[in-house]
């Protein structure tokens, strides 16, 4: 590559970032871009946007029968959650980017972070095909037996079940005390934990106008009495998009206060590359929501789309974001990763068979035809390899652009 066409490259993976990201908080902004400069799959995780522009078309895309996707699945979207029924699942669960595409378009995806997660997690590149190899075994099974089941402590395995059986331990005044300050009788959110950042005294406002305006609305109102409002830091690919948490009465102040994420919801990435397939919705909040009821076994307490000044934003109480599998804890035991693998694509095939003949999807049957097909397999394996290392390549490109000054926002290691 010619100095000239490495200027080009980097000038165009740089700019599609920065016009991606414009008009975020430019201090949680700044977060984002240190998290996607530390490694390949931080950067994936950052610029699913980049994916979908990028990956080149091909049969396994066009061919796949179409499913109600996550639109962004990788190794680190699955997790646990607490449902309306107060019981806790392992389940796929951010659904900011879901669309309807091509059942392999989830699979692609997610065994390009696999293979993009080496150096992160500490395995090889052999290593991660055969963990890619496992993940489409468990799916294509699942997708032959045609039907929908869900993980939870019983059901579990290895690393998962160690995950749900730890949360089963933990009470509501822990994860509170984590989170917020008690003062006597009441609390405030804690800013200082990396997890949260002071609201402005306009975004305060506002917050509480809405909230006032949404609990006179609610057949319990005094449940959603607002207590304390600021800004919340999670994830990767999200950061700096308009999100609060919440603090609420609940069922009593101050040990049965409940927290809240309140998060815009922008447009999939993912419906742009398959407009031709994308229903019509309300509001792109009504195709989190309602993608998200589809895919998962039982949805997380609480969730539902709300509009404030106008906005389209997601309301659903708040999950810790540390009830994930730590998946540096394998140990180099690669058995422990296997197992993983086989959960995530079961869990996977599940959540395609409930969308399967919903607005556009494609039935059961054509799904279980796809998986005792099988010979897409070896194909998309591949596909995604070139993928991880068009990825890696993007990376490398980003951080060159960032070290010139080409970022908007800059970071401070």
């Amino acid at each position: 590559m010619n100095k000239s066409t490495e200027s080009k490259s980097t000038k165009s993976v740089v700019q599609s970032i920065r016009d991606f990201n414009a008009g975020r908080d430019p201090e949680r902004l700044a977060l984002k871009y240190r998290a996607m400069r530390k490694s390949a799959f931080g950067f994936l995780r950052g610029t699913n946007h980049l994916f979908c522009e990028t990956v080149p078309d091909s049969p396994q895309l066009r061919s796949a029968p179409a499913v109600w996707s996550c639109g962004d699945l990788h190794i680190e979207n699955f997790g646990s959650y607490k449902a309306d029924n107060r019981l806790v699942y392992f389940d796929i669960n951010d659904f900011d980017d879901s669309a309807l595409a091509p059942c392999t378009w989830d699979l692609l995806r997610f065994m390009t972070s696999v293979h993009t997660a080496t150096d992160s997690i500490g395995f090889d590149d052999e290593e991660a095909s055969r963990l890619c190899s496992v993940f489409l075994r468990a799916y294509s099974g699942v997708l032959r037996e045609g039907k929908a089941r869900w993980i939870e402590r019983s059901t579990a395995q290895g690393m998962v079940q160690k995950l749900l059986k730890e949360l089963e331990q933990r009470k509501r005044r822990d994860f509170l005390d984590s989170r917020t300050i008690r003062h006597g009788k009441h609390r405030s959110i804690r800013t200082d934990n990396g997890k949260a950042l002071p609201v402005t005294s306009e975004e305060r406002k506002m917050v509480f106008a809405f909230m006032a305006g949404f609990t006179a609305q609610q057949t319990n109102p005094a449940f959603f009495t607002l207590i304390d409002a600021a800004r919340r830091v999670a994830g990767t690919g999200s950061l700096g998009t308009e999100r609060y948490i919440l603090l609420v009465e609940g069922n009593g102040s101050p040990d049965d206060n409940y927290l809240l994420d309140l998060k815009l919801a922008s447009p999939s990435p993912l419906t742009r590359r398959f407009a031709a397939l994308h229903p019509h919705w309300q509001s792109e909040a009504e195709r989190i929501v309602w993608t998200q009821h589809l895919i998962q076994p039982y949805a997380p307490a609480l969730l539902q789309p709300v509009a404030m000044e106008g906005r389209p934003l997601v309301l659903k109480e708040l999950q810790p974001s540390a009830d994930k599998v730590q998946l540096d804890q394998w140990n180099g035991k690669v058995g422990r990763l296997e197992e993983l693998m086989t959960t995530m694509g079961e869990i996977t095939a599940w959540g395609h068979l409930r969308g399967s003949g919903r607005k556009g999807a494609a039935v059961a049957d054509g799904l279980i035809d796809f998986g005792e097909d099988g010979s897409w397999s070896e194909p998309l394996a591949a596909m995604a390899r070139v993928c991880a290392g068009q990825t890696r390549q993007q990376w490398e490109e980003f951080c060159a652009g960032c070290a010139a000054g080409g970022c908007e926002v800059q970071t401070k290691e």
